[in-house]
């Protein structure tokens, strides 16, 4: 599988909902009184606290999105100097060639340490 700006957006977003996922938990539990019920703080809602819950959420997340950003750029243009330069498709990183290679490779290894009965 080639990987395309389209698939990209699609893990950024995925992980985008991961981390809306966990700022709405950490709303919610600040909403119940988790801290209360739980770790026996005072009984009421701090909104201090949830908002430095959500700053440190967001950081992380910022972080996280670039990073992912950064390496989904350059393995897409990794995989089309392959197919520009070297004529060449790749799928999972690996060309076809050096795929079928690791297969054979892969099959006698396991012929060979499979035990006899």
């Amino acid at each position: 599988m080639i990987s395309t700006p389209t698939s990209g957006r699609s893990i950024l977003r995925q992980e985008a909902m991961g981390f809306c996922l966990m700022l709405l938990l950490v709303w919610v539990a600040e909403i119940v009184g988790v801290p209360h019920h739980f770790f026996g703080e005072p009984p009421g809602f701090v909104l201090t606290r949830v908002l430095f819950r959500t700053v440190v959420i967001l950081t992380i997340w910022l972080w996280v999105h670039l990073t992912t950003r950064r390496l989904l750029r350059r393995l897409y243009h990794l995989e089309e100097y392959f197919g520009s330069r070297l004529n060449t498709e790749t799928s999972h990183g690996i060309c076809p060639e050096c795929s079928g290679k690791q297969m054979t490779t892969q099959r006698t290894v396991t012929r060979v340490n499979k035990p006899t009965a």
